[in-house]
C-alpha cells in the first residue's frame, strides 16, 4: 500500500504523468550525456589521443598512456558517489542532479579547449589528467542518481522496463558520440589532429545547457518526497538530544549493513568491467595494434548502439516478467562464453567479422546486462540510504573492473605480447557477475518506501 501511494498514484491524475514523465526525460539525457562524455574520450583514447598528447612515444605506449589517463576519472566517480551521493539522500535527489550536469559539462568543454602536447608541452597531459578527474567527480553520482529517481518513481511490476530507460540513456549517448566521430574522421588527418577532435568535446555544451534547463524544472521522486514528510513528522516529535543520537545511529547503520553494498559491487564487476573492454580497450586494440581502419571500431559502436533501443527495453521488461538475478546470471554466462572466440574473430582483420564481434560484445556487455542492474540495483537498499549506498558501490566496482580494465588490459597485452591473458581477464571479471547473483536476493516488485536494505 506504502509503495502504491509513493508511486502508481503519482500517474493516476494529469499533473502526476507530466511529472513523471519530465523526471523520465531528464534523467534520460541526463544519462546520454554522461555516457556521450565517456564514449567521447574512450573513442578518443583509442583513436586520437596517443597522437595529441604521446607523439613522442612507440603506439603501444601511447595507447597504454591514453587509457591511464581515462583511468582518472574513474578513481574520481567513487569520491564523487560518496560525496554527492551523501547529499542526495540528505537535501534531495533533484539539487544533486542539477550539479553534477554543470561539473559534468564543463569539464567535458574544457577538454576541448586543451592545447596539445606540440604546444605546450607536458602541461597538455596533465590539463587532460585534472579535467578527467572533475569530470569523473560529477559521473560518478550523475548515474546512480538517474537509476534512483527512475525506480522511485515507476510502478512495481514496470519498474525494470522503466528502469531500463538510464541504460537507454546510455547508449543514447554512445550513439551520439559515434556518430559524432564518425563524421569528424571523414577530415584529413591533419585537419583531424589540429582541431577536428575537438569537436566532439565542445559540442557537449549545448546537451549541458539542455539538461540543465530541464532539471530546473523537476521534482523530486514520490519515494523521496514521502520519506522526507515522515522524516520531518518523526522529528517534530523528539527532543534536540535524542535527534542527535537518531543521527548517529543511521550513520552507524551506513557503515553496517554492508552485505547488499558488496553484492552490488560483485555485480557491477561483473558487467563493467567487459563493458569498458568491449568498448574501450578492443576499440583501441583494433585500431592501434591490428591497425585496422579507424572507422571500422567506430562503426561497430554506432551499430551496437542502434541496435541497444531493441535490446535494452527487452532486457528491462525479462527482468519483470521472468526476476532480475536470472537474466542477469545468463548474461554473465555469456559474456564468459564470449571472452575467447571473440578475440579469435578480431585476429582475422576482415571489417565485416570485427564489427560483428564488437557488436556482439557490447550487446551483452554494455547494453541487455546494464539494463537489468539498474532496477536490481535500486531494489536492494533502503531508501534513507540508497543514493549514496548504491552509487558509491556502483563506481567502487567500476573502479575495481572498467576504469582500470582498459589499462590493465594494455598492460597485459604488452607484457604478454598475446591476447590469451586479455580474454582471461574478460571472462575472470564476468565470472565475478556470474558467482554473485548466487548470494544476491530476488528483489522484483519490492517495496521501494522501506527504510533497510534488502539484506
Amino acid at each position: 500500500m506504502g509503495e502504491r501511494h509513493a508511486s502508481e498514484v503519482c500517474l493516476e491524475t494529469r499533473e502526476g504523468h507530466k511529472e513523471f514523465c519530465r523526471a523520465v526525460f531528464s534523467c534520460w539525457l541526463g544519462t546520454a550525456m554522461e555516457y556521450a562524455d565517456f564514449a567521447l574520450y574512450g573513442l578518443a583514447a583509442g583513436i586520437i589521443f596517443g597522437d595529441i598528447f604521446f607523439p613522442d612515444m612507440t603506439p603501444m605506449i601511447a595507447l597504454l598512456s591514453s587509457f591511464a589517463t581515462y583511468s582518472v576519472g574513474f578513481i574520481a566517480r567513487p569520491i564523487g558517489a560518496l560525496l554527492f551521493g551523501w547529499l542526495g539522500d540528505q537535501r534531495g535527489r533533484k539539487s544533486i542532479m542539477v550539479t553534477t550536469i554543470m561539473l559534468m559539462g564543463l569539464s567535458t568543454t574544457l577538454i576541448g579547449l586543451i592545447p596539445s602536447y606540440a604546444q605546450i608541452g607536458v602541461w597538455a597531459p596533465i590539463c587532460l589528467v585534472i579535467l578527467r578527474f572533475t569530470q569523473g567527480l560529477g559521473a560518478g553520482a550523475e548515474l546512480s542518481g538517474g537509476t534512483v529517481i527512475l525506480g522511485e518513481y515507476a510502478p512495481p511490476k514496470r519498474r525494470g522496463l522503466v528502469s531500463s530507460i538510464i541504460a537507454l540513456g546510455s547508449n543514447s549517448g554512445t550513439l551520439l558520440a559515434s556518430l559524432i566521430w564518425l563524421l569528424v574522421l571523414t577530415m584529413d588527418k591533419e585537419s583531424l589532429l589540429d582541431w577536428g577532435w575537438r569537436i566532439p568535446f565542445l559540442s557537449s555544451f549545448l546537451l549541458t545547457v539542455v539538461a540543465l534547463l530541464i532539471r530546473r524544472h523537476m521534482n523530486e521522486s514520490p519515494v523521496f518526497r514521502r520519506y522526507k514528510m515522515s522524516l520531518e513528522a518523526r522529528n517534530s516529535k523528539v527532543l534536540n538530544n535524542k535527534l542527535t543520537y537518531k543521527t548517529e545511529r543511521e550513520h552507524q547503520n551506513f557503515l553496517e549493513r554492508t552485505k547488499a553494498f558488496w553484492i552490488m559491487v560483485g555485480l557491477r564487476i561483473g558487467e563493467n568491467g567487459p563493458s569498458y573492454l568491449a568498448q574501450g580497450f578492443i576499440i583501441g586494440y583494433v585500431a592501434k595494434v591490428l591497425m585496422i581502419d579507424k572507422s571500422v571500431p567506430a562503426i561497430a559502436v554506432f551499430l551496437a548502439s542502434t541496435l541497444g533501443f531493441l535490446i535494452i527495453p527487452l532486457s528491462g521488461y525479462l527482468s519483470d516478467r521472468f526476476g532480475r538475478r536470472i537474466i542477469y546470471r545468463w548474461f554473465c554466462f555469456l559474456l564468459i562464453l564470449y571472452s575467447v572466440p571473440a578475440f579469435i574473430l578480431l585476429e582475422s582483420r576482415e571489417p565485416i567479422i570485427v564489427i560483428s564481434t564488437i557488436v556482439v560484445g557490447m550487446g551483452l556487455a554494455s547494453l541487455g546486462i546494464f539494463s537489468v542492474q539498474a532496477a536490481w540495483g535500486v531494489e536492494l537498499f533502503g531508501v534513507r540510504n540508497r543514493y549514496a549506498k548504491m552509487a558509491f558501490a556502483k563506481e567502487l566496482g567500476s573502479i575495481l573492473s572498467g576504469g582500470s580494465a582498459p589499462l590493465v588490459a594494455s598492460a597485459l597485452l604488452s607484457f604478454t605480447g598475446h591476447w590469451w591473458s586479455v580474454a582471461f581477464y574478460f571472462a575472470f571479471m564476468a565470472g565475478i557477475g556470474f558467482i554473485t547473483t548466487f548470494f544476491a536476493p530476488e528483489t522484483r516488485g519490492r517495496d521501494l518506501n522501506l527504510p533497510d536494505d534488502a539484506i
